[in-house]
C-alpha cells in the first residue's frame, strides 16, 4: 500500500490518499484544541494513543454489528481506513451532564440523565458547530431520513456497548461524539476516532477525569490521564484486570 498526497489536514489527524481510490491513510497528530480551535496546544504522546484506543474501539464494534472504516493499523500513529464523504453531523450521546449540556440547562455537572440523550450539531467550524434537530438535517440536506435514523440507531447500541466496556476498566462514559461517513459503494460506517479527546472519562470510583477537560480546563495532569487510559485499555485487551 503506498502513501500518496495528503488531501486533508484537520486539528488531529491528517489524512493521505494512497494507490487504492477506496482507501485512505489516516495520521494522528498530537496536537490539541479547544473550543473551535480557539486554544492550542501539544499533549505528548497523543497521536499514538488515540489511534491505538480509535482502533481497538472500533474492532469492538465491529464486533458487535456497527459497520466502522477501519480496515488495519499501519503503525504506531497511522491507520488504513475506507475512503468515506463524511455526513457533515457531529452526534453527541449524553449519559451525564456535563460540558455545555450542564450549562445550556442549568444542571449540575455530573447529575445522571434519567435517559441518553442524542444531539445533533452542523459540522461547520466557521459557524462553531451549531446545535440542529433532524428537521434542520433534512431541510438542509445533510442526510436523508433513512441515514439519520441508521445513525440514531447506530449511535445508542455504541453507546451501550462502549459504556459497557469501559465500566469494565473502572471509567463512567460521560459522554461522546461520533462521526458517519459514506463509502464508495454507497455503505454508511462510523468514521472518525473514539479516543479521549472525543469522550468524557470518569473513573468510576473518584470522578477524575481522563480526558481533553484536563486540557480545556487547565486542570493540568493531561498527559498522565491520556496514558493512564491507555494502560487501562491494553491491560483490559491483553486479559488483566484494572
Amino acid at each position: 500500500m503506498k502513501k500518496l498526497e495528503q488531501v486533508y489536514e484537520g486539528k488531529a489527524k491528517k489524512v493521505f490518499k494512497t494507490d487504492d481510490e477506496n482507501l485512505f491513510i489516516v495520521d494522528y497528530k498530537d496536537d490539541a484544541t479547544a473550543f473551535n480551535g480557539l486554544k492550542k496546544g501539544t499533549i505528548a504522546g497523543k497521536g499514538a494513543i488515540n489511534n491505538c484506543m480509535t482502533n481497538s474501539m472500533m474492532q469492538l464494534l465491529e464486533q458487535h454489528g456497527i459497520p466502522t472504516h477501519f480496515v488495519k493499523e499501519l503503525s504506531e500513529r497511522e491507520t488504513l481506513v475506507k475512503r468515506v464523504k463524511i455526513v457533515p453531523i457531529e452526534v453527541i450521546v449524553r449519559n451525564v451532564a456535563a460540558g455545555s449540556l450542564a450549562k445550556r440547562l442549568g444542571l449540575a455537572e455530573g447529575t445522571r440523565l434519567k435517559s441518553t440523550v442524542l444531539e445533533y450539531c452542523y459540522k461547520n467550524d466557521d459557524l462553531g458547530d451549531p446545535m440542529i434537530n433532524e428537521y434542520h438535517v433534512y431541510a438542509m440536506g445533510l442526510a436523508t431520513k433513512e441515514e439519520l435514523e441508521k445513525i440514531a440507531a447506530y449511535s445508542f447500541k455504541i453507546n451501550e456497548i462502549m459504556t459497557e466496556f469501559f465500566h469494565e476498566i473502572g471509567v463512567d462514559l460521560i459522554d461522546f461524539k461520533l462521526e458517519y461517513g459514506i463509502t464508495n459503494d454507497g455503505t454508511l460506517v462510523l468514521a472518525d476516532e473514539i479516543s479521549p479527546d472525543t469522550c468524557r472519562f470518569w473513573d468510576v470510583k473518584t470522578g477524575e477525569k481522563l480526558d481533553k477537560d484536563r486540557f480545556r480546563r487547565d486542570l493540568g495532569g493531561v498527559e498522565e490521564a491520556y496514558q493512564e487510559m491507555m494502560k487501562r485499555l491494553l491491560a483490559h485487551n491483553a486479559g488483566g484486570q484494572n
